[in-house]
């Protein structure tokens, strides 16, 4: 009996470390500081990151997590096995950049982006990633919902959206969180308050944030009837359109403004040609997402590459 019980102590010892899955979702879990937060990262469910987590403390016989209002913190023993743990992630990092040089080698892949992604955020990760995978890299940008269609109808590979669309063949990984902040190319307050947004003159595109949406939630519960006399005007394709109609503006008393990704005008903050304004007391937020086709779930090209992403975010 004691001889099987080591036996089995042995094999569980084993699996926990050779299955690397566990030891992502504790790593997640940290640095999430939230379960639920590494669930929507992991892309599994809350309660498979809960049952890897429990079996790694029943392996270990202690406490390695402690949940507090404030978040996840680890306990000593915790802290321990994070820099354990984040030395095999290190050596598995290195050793799937190698994997990826040899799967499909050669063969292209396409990813699918919204306008914001595809333009501003993604170009920036572009060579390295095609370096990594050793593969050539094709681009589709289109609206959210254009490019999930896309997905579903295997014209693309991956996506990248900043729109969940919830569907039963898709799966999705949380990427990135994105800032929305509001832009000028005349000098803002740091902060706008309820009086500056109502006085500005806003414009948004047909397939834009959600500019009111976003500004009654950020401003909590404001004068309903002040906010419904504000003039969007929509008459822009997309957020390349804006940027450079708000950039040509006439610079006069009444700034002429829009809500985008801050991503999207970094270079023009830096020269100074744009400026930019906090939405209320809040930083604003807007969660971007990997999206992949559940039957690609075996795909270890596209598994690695998806993982890859995520890692150097």
């Amino acid at each position: 009996m004691l001889l099987s019980l080591i036996k089995f102590n042995e094999l569980r010892g084993y699996i926990m470390f050779k299955d690397f899955a566990k030891i992502e979702s504790f790593l997640t879990v940290v640095r999430e500081k939230s379960f639920s937060k590494a669930s929507s990262k992991l892309g599994i469910s809350q309660p498979a990151v809960t049952q890897q987590i429990k079996f790694i403390e029943d392996y270990l016989g202690m406490k390695i997590l402690e949940r507090k209002k404030s978040g996840i913190t680890l306990t000593i023993e915790g802290k321990k096995l994070y820099a354990i743990a984040q030395k095999i992630e290190k050596s598995v990092n290195s050793a799937e950049k190698e994997i990826l040089k040899i799967i499909k080698k050669d063969i292209d892949i396409t990813f699918g982006t919204s306008f914001i992604i595809g333009n501003y955020i993604f170009p920036k990760l572009l060579k390295n990633l095609e370096k990594s995978i050793n593969s050539c890299i094709k681009l589709d940008i289109a609206v959210s919902n254009k490019v999930i269609k896309n997905l579903l109808d295997k014209k693309i590979d991956i996506a990248l959206v900043d729109n969940y669309i919830a569907n039963e063949d898709l799966l999705y990984r949380e990427w990135r969180e994105d800032e929305i902040v509001i832009f000028s190319n005349q000098k803002l307050p740091i902060t706008s308050k309820t009086s500056d947004l109502i006085s500005y003159k806003w414009v948004c595109s047909h397939s834009d944030l959600n500019s009111s949406l976003i500004i009654n939630e950020s401003m909590k519960k404001p004068n309903k009837s002040a906010f419904d006399s504000i003039d969007f005007t929509s008459d822009f394709a997309n957020a390349g359109e804006i940027i450079d109609n708000i950039l040509n503006s006439n610079k006069n008393d009444t700034p002429e403004v829009s809500i985008i990704s801050r991503s999207a005008i970094e270079t023009s903050l830096k020269d100074k040609t744009l400026y930019e304004s906090k939405i209320g007391n809040t930083k604003i937020t807007k969660k971007l997402y990997i999206a992949y086709r559940k039957e690609s779930k075996h795909d270890a090209f596209i598994e690695n590459v998806v993982d890859y992403i995520l890692k150097i975010n």
